[in-house]
């Protein structure tokens, strides 16, 4: 048997969800406060990843480097990962290792003896025309003119 629920009713129904939503979202977001000292610690850990995955083959074996993979090697999940790096940084996870991407990729522009062309493949590129429109995004300059002006 159905019964109908009064409009006062509905509305208390909505508040109270719409409460405990309102303070879902307050945990979630107080974790981020909380953890200051395990936050710079992840932060200095994926920095280290980051690095060390450059270092490796990593990115012949791999190619680019993910936002799960990461996740994965911080024992987090995607999603906290994404929400913990906009935290931390401002950006994006994704934004924040294609930042380390172009990083390094200028330093392999000035001091290896590389090509262009072999730059994107020892960075993960599978397109050497990916690497160029994200570069160009980026920096502002195709690799070439960067190289040039610099």
């Amino acid at each position: 048997m159905e019964q109908s629920i009064d409009k006062h009713s509905k509305q208390l129904i909505v508040s109270n969800i719409e409460l405990f939503l309102n303070y879902s979202l307050r945990f979630y977001d107080h974790e981020f406060i909380a953890r200051e000292n395990v936050n710079k610690r992840f932060l200095e850990s994926f920095g280290e990843f980051l690095k060390d995955y450059f270092l490796s083959d990593g990115t012949e074996t791999i190619g680019l480097p993910s936002v799960a993979y990461f996740a994965d090697k911080l024992c987090l999940s995607p999603n906290y990962f994404g929400d913990f790096t906009k935290n931390e940084t401002g950006k994006s996870a994704q934004e924040y290792i294609q930042n380390k991407i172009i990083d390094e990729a200028k330093n392999k522009l000035f001091i290896s003896n590389k090509s262009i062309n072999e730059i994107p493949f020892e960075l993960g590129f599978k397109y050497p025309q990916h690497f160029i429109r994200l570069f160009k995004t980026r920096v502002g300059h195709t690799p070439n003119k960067y190289c040039n002006l610099n």
